[in-house]
This record gives C-alpha cells, structure tokens and sequence, in this order.
C-alpha cells in the first residue's frame, strides 16, 4: 500500500525548496555586493573630498541635529562596535569636529556632541554622501 504524497512533500517540494534557497542566496550576495559597493565607493569620495571616513561622516550625521548623543546610543544607531565608535570619536574630537563630555545626568556615562566646525564639515560632505549614494544605488 502506498502513502499519498502530500502537497508539501516529495521531489518537487525538495526542487522548491531548493529554488527558493538558491533564490534567497542570490539575493543575499547581490546585497553585500551592493552594499560594498556603495561603503567602499563613500569611503573614498568622502575621504578624497572632505577628510571623513564613512563612519565618521554617519557620526557626524547622527550628531548633526546639535543634540548631544551618549556613546551607547551612537553605537547603537551608527551600528558600530564601541570601540570602534571611540576610535571614531577620537579622530573626530582629534580634528576638532566633535567634543565629548560626561553626561550631566549621569556621571558615569560619556556624551558626544558636534562642534560648529563639525557641523560646517558635515554639511560639505553631504551632498558628496548624496550623490554616491545615488550612483551606487
């Protein structure tokens, strides 16, 4: 006596699900190479043009509103590490773009504000950010 074969099961849900797996593979890698595309090509626009690396400018953009930002709530929308978000803050506090403070209302944390020379940078490198971003995407 044989089993019927259920809609879900047998060869052709195997080639399926195997479609939709390759599918979904090439869809994750055509992202990655589009977003590579687009970080290393605002990498260098940003760098030859203005002095910022990307993740320098997205800090700036982040911070740019004139509101002081703690550094956990950088990482977390800038989505970098935290130390890799001190080693940013560090060249942009270095360049004299941003300035960190202890929070006021909570001494043990540690907030990151821009500067008017940080801001001026940031509004340079905006359009640059802009038109890469249209080339790219």
């Amino acid at each position: 006596m044989t089993q019927p074969v259920s809609a879900g099961n047998g060869p052709s849900a195997d080639r399926r699900d195997s479609l939709t797996a390759h599918s979904l593979e090439g869809e994750w890698r055509e992202l990655l190479s589009r977003h590579a595309r687009c970080v290393c090509a605002l990498d260098r626009e940003l760098e030859a043009n203005h002095g910022l690396g990307m993740s320098e400018y997205e800090v700036l953009d982040r911070l740019a509103s004139g509101d002081a930002k703690r550094v956990q709530e950088l990482a977390a929308t800038t989505h970098l590490s935290q130390s890799a978000l001190s080693r940013t803050v560090a060249r942009l506090e270095k360049d004299g773009l941003v300035r960190r403070a202890m929070c006021p209302e909570d001494r043990r944390g540690v907030s990151v504000c821009v500067t008017p020379a940080g801001v001026e940078r940031y509004e340079a490198a905006r359009p640059t950010h802009r038109r890469v971003l249209e080339e790219t995407l």
